[in-house]
């Protein structure tokens, strides 16, 4: 768990960990075990072998839940591990596959593609619980190899422009899941307004305004009308599942001020 932390104390980062896989019920689980969880934490969710290496490009988890199959998604597990293997990463993740296969020549080519474990789905004691747990006892060691491999490579710090970029991709990810649709006008504002509280900017209201040359009462209706439309229009389990905030509106939707807080707060607790 995370220490919360006061004079000369460090806190502990969150294992970052992006799942590829594309059974909806396994992942709805992945999630609402990972999200429960302090020392864990979800930068990317999908079932499709490109959209798995962007978000390994944009979030650089310290680790990677995959399945070998992706059939409902796009790819396959052994291609994405190719495609990883020819971006030759300097700090690559640590690599755990979950999958039905029992191949002996399929596991012999994961391995050599840098897999570091390997749980057969169809073993007695597997689960997604067992999986999770078994990363959350790595995390010390997963992270300080890290440290080690980046200071041995010399590899320098990440820009503040590269920082800022990585968490507005992160943000995205977030809204995407509880689908606020791209075509809504307050789409960008909700991305902007939750980068601004991260960066402790005061009133985001008034910085965006300014940004797009509204009034803030525009701004505002924009942005809470995409909230409710994601809430009208996304399943209600996949709401539960992904937005995890104690909702106090007694409409049963977020305000804009409840879902710029449970975003900013969910941001700057990874970075």
């Amino acid at each position: 768990m995370n220490k919360k932390l006061e004079e000369g104390i460090i806190l502990e980062r969150p294992l970052t960990v992006l799942l590829v896989e594309d059974d909806q019920e396994e992942c709805k689980e992945f999630v609402r075990l990972i999200d429960s969880m302090d020392d864990i934490r979800l930068v990317g969710v999908t079932n499709n072998e490109n959209k798995a290496v962007e978000c390994v490009k944009d979030h650089l988890p310290d680790a990677i839940i995959l399945d070998l199959e992706l059939h409902k998604g796009g790819g396959n597990g052994i291609a994405f591990l190719e495609s990883l293997e020819k971006m030759r990463m300097k700090l690559t993740p640590y690599i755990l596959v979950t999958t039905h296969n029992i191949s002996r020549i399929t596991h012999e080519r994961v391995r050599q593609l840098g897999t570091d474990f390997i749980m057969v789905k169809s073993q007695e004691n597997y689960s997604a619980e067992t999986a999770v747990d078994f990363l959350r006892s790595l995390r010390k060691t997963i992270q300080d190899m890290k440290v080690k491999l980046n200071d041995k490579a010399d590899i320098p710090e990440e820009t503040p422009f590269e920082a800022r970029k990585r968490q507005i991709s992160r943000i995205t990810a977030e809204i995407d899941r509880i689908g606020i649709s791209p075509k809504a006008i307050g789409r960008k504002y909700l991305i902007d307004a939750i980068m601004y509280k991260v960066e402790g900017h005061l009133n985001q209201l008034t910085a965006i305004a300014k940004k797009y040359t509204k009034t803030e009462s525009s701004v505002e209706r924009a942005m809470q009308n995409a909230i409710n439309k994601a809430w009208v229009t996304t399943h209600p389990d996949e709401l539960l599942l992904y937005y995890t905030s104690r909702i106090h509106s007694e409409k049963g939707v977020p305000t804009v001020t409840e879902f710029i807080c449970h975003y900013a707060n969910k941001i700057d607790a990874e970075y």
